[in-house]
């Protein structure tokens, strides 16, 4: 790939873009028998030796960042020569340290679905430990993230990163509206896009947590992930949203014990400058694995299990860097949907397995993560208040694609006319 074509739209995304979309009709027993059984198994072994191999890598992380002074000591060249490799050296040691964090993050993650292990409570110890290092309640996410599985991309259901529809906007009816009209509402100056992807990509991940920033709105405002009592849970599932803030307070208290023998500079430098860079990574790779101009959202009377495990992205996020350090978390995310407790270190296979099966309806995006995050903010703006399969639509009313019209006919009640009519109707 040469350079310039990070910025520009993948083919796989070009083939999505414009074509008319007809919901698929997989079945789930379809894509199940495609998977080799062996692929299903869960070694605590060697689930282990990943962690302590991410544990080792994110301490060598540390040492370097320990070395960075005497590093730039020994450089030679001019001061402002020294300068700058003190900077690239610091921000380098924020950008990996926090691919680190991210790593321990997804690896708690895998943890909450029960893939590390087939015994439970090695599951929980892990992902309470590697969640509380990155101060994530890690019982508190893991119950709504499991909703988030149970109803992905279903609009009355799902979760997280729940768009903003034509009401919420107060946008004209869209027959009568003009372009003019959705420039008026909609249109903002480059820098203050910028302004809110830094705050999203930043800070957005602990506002959901905080109080449901983003998260589905049948909830009360400032529904929050760290109160027992929130309507996010059960009333069974409280005592380990207890023990989730317990897991935390421990993890403030050793930080508080660093601050207090190193200062604060230290504890910025080495540990909560690559915690901000986790969450950028964090929010990146999971808001492209959802929200994509291409991806439809379904409301209740057609949406299913596969359809929504189907409208999501595989990505090659940043190379061997997401293969190594994120776990084919990005890489891997649709067989992922379809096999939550299936290994991360099996789920390429498992990938090719479907792939087959899954045909025109697996969707792959080669596009550049910066060009592809920088597409995804900008034109995924708004859906429609009515309709069961939806598109996203960009600041001037638009959609990149829509529904096959011999569908949206069916969809609406009216007569099919044409041949093969009967491969176009849905479950």
């Amino acid at each position: 790939m040469f350079w310039y074509q990070i910025f520009s739209d993948g083919v796989e995304y070009e083939a999505r873009a414009g074509k008319p979309f007809v919901p698929p009709d997989i079945t789930i027993k379809q894509v199940w028998e495609a998977v080799p059984k062996h692929l299903f198994k869960k070694s605590t072994t060697k689930s282990l030796f990943y962690i302590a191999r991410h544990l080792l890598i994110t301490y060598l992380f540390y040492v370097f960042a320990q070395n960075i002074d005497l590093i730039v000591a020994s450089a030679g060249g001019t001061s402002l020569a020294k300068q700058l490799l003190k900077a690239f050296c610091w921000t380098g040691y924020w950008c990996f340290q926090g691919f680190a964090f991210a790593g321990l993050w997804c690896i708690g993650h895998d943890a909450g679905h029960g893939a590390l292990s087939d015994y439970g409570i090695v599951n929980d110890v892990i992902g309470l430990v590697l969640h509380a290092l990155v101060l994530t309640p890690y019982h508190a996410w893991r119950f709504t993230h499991r909703a988030h599985h149970k109803a992905t991309q279903s609009l009355e259901r799902d979760e997280t990163f729940m768009p903003f529809t034509r009401k919420d906007f107060k946008l004209p009816d869209g027959k009568v509206a003009v372009r003019m009209d959705y420039t008026e509402i909609l249109e903002e100056t480059p820098a203050f896009t910028l302004f809110k992807l830094f705050v999203r990509q930043f800070f957005g991940f602990q506002l959901y947590l905080l109080h449901n920033r983003k998260g589905n709105r049948r909830y009360p405002a400032y529904t929050s992930h760290y109160r027992p009592s929130s309507q996010l849970f059960k009333p069974s599932e409280r005592p380990a949203i207890i023990l989730s803030n317990i897991s935390l307070l421990v993890m403030y208290s050793l930080i508080t014990l660093y601050i207090r023998h190193y200062g604060w500079s230290h504890a910025m430098r080495y540990y909560f400058m690559p915690w901000f860079f986790q969450h950028n990574w964090m929010v990146m790779f999971t808001y492209l694995q959802h929200s994509d101009p291409t991806i439809p959202y379904y409301r209740k009377n057609e949406w299913t299990f596969v359809r929504g495990a189907l409208a999501t992205v595989d990505r090659p996020v940043f190379g061997w860097v997401g293969r190594l350090l994120l776990y084919n978390i990005a890489s891997d995310h649709l067989a992922h949907h379809f096999f939550s407790t299936i290994p991360f270190y099996n789920l390429p296979e498992v990938t090719k397995a479907i792939k087959p099966v899954l045909g025109e309806y697996y969707n792959y995006d080669s596009t550049g993560v910066i060009a592809a995050l920088w597409r995804s903010f900008t034109q995924c703006v708004f859906i429609e208040d009515e309709g069961d399969i939806l598109f996203y639509k960009n600041r001037g009313g638009e959609a990149i694609t829509d529904v096959d019209e011999k569908v949206k006919a069916k969809l609406n009640g009216k007569p099919v006319d044409g041949a093969g009519q009967e491969e176009m109707i849905v479950d």
